[in-house]
Formats: C-alpha cells, sequence, structure tokens
C-alpha cells in the first residue's frame, strides 16, 4: 500500500494547479488549516533555492472529530497533508493515504474514519 495518492497537472502553472486543488478539497468537505510555502521557507531561512513546493494541511471538521474521540494523541497526525510541487512535465498534486498512516496506531476504531477520510482524499486527487 502507498503511502501517498497523486496526480500529476500538464496544462497548469502552479498558481493554476493550486486553485484546482484548493477547489477539489472544499468540494470534498475539507478546509486548508495551514500552508506551507517550501521553496521560500527554505530561501528565507537558509538561503537555498528549491523548486516550487506547497504543503497544505486539510482537514474535514466532522472526519476529524470522530477520529478525536476515537484516538485523543490522533493530532500528531492531523491535518492531511497535500502536498504541489513543481516536477518534470508539469505540477505534482500528491495526499497521504490515512489508511496507511493509521497502520502506525493500534487501534481499530480508527479503520473506518481512515478509510473515508481515504477515499475523499482519492477523489479530490482523481477528480483534478
Amino acid at each position: 500500500m502507498t503511502y501517498y495518492f497523486s496526480k500529476t497537472l500538464r496544462d497548469d502553472d502552479f498558481e493554476a494547479a493550486e486553485e484546482r486543488v484548493r477547489a477539489a478539497l472544499k468540494d470534498a468537505g475539507f478546509g486548508v488549516l495551514t500552508e506551507i510555502d517550501v521553496k521560500s521557507t527554505l530561501k528565507d531561512k537558509i538561503g537555498v533555492e528549491f523548486r516550487p513546493y506547497k504543503i497544505l494541511g486539510a482537514c474535514n471538521p466532522e472526519l476529524a472529530h470522530k477520529a478525536l474521540q476515537a484516538e485523543d494523541r490522533i493530532g500528531t497526525m492531523l491535518p492531511c497533508n497535500v502536498i504541489l510541487q513543481e516536477v518534470n512535465g508539469g505540477i505534482e498534486a500528491a495526499a497521504v493515504n490515512p489508511v496507511a498512516s493509521m497502520q502506525a496506531i493500534d487501534n481499530p476504531a480508527l479503520i473506518d474514519i481512515a478509510k473515508a477520510v481515504s477515499a475523499r482524499l482519492r477523489r479530490v486527487i482523481d477528480a483534478l
């Protein structure tokens, strides 16, 4: 099982790809809680040039609430990260596969929640 889902967008520039990803997340019931511009951060902090790369921390409040009720320390794995990065031939959008990451936690109550989040994130990536 892979730990992420991804798709390369070949007809968009970085900004357009980001707009599409944000819209697809919203349509699937996710909000973006955090945003890290890796390229900018690396330049500012250590003077390194890096390709366009953003990490969006996406959260579905209802499913996050269920997960927090099932496992009080699950917040260490929230929100679900979705990345955008410039790759040869386009912009890659990738989302974490919660089913894969939840395998690290011995709590059967999380399985169905992880599957629901995973299905939504897979739809987000597939819809791009």
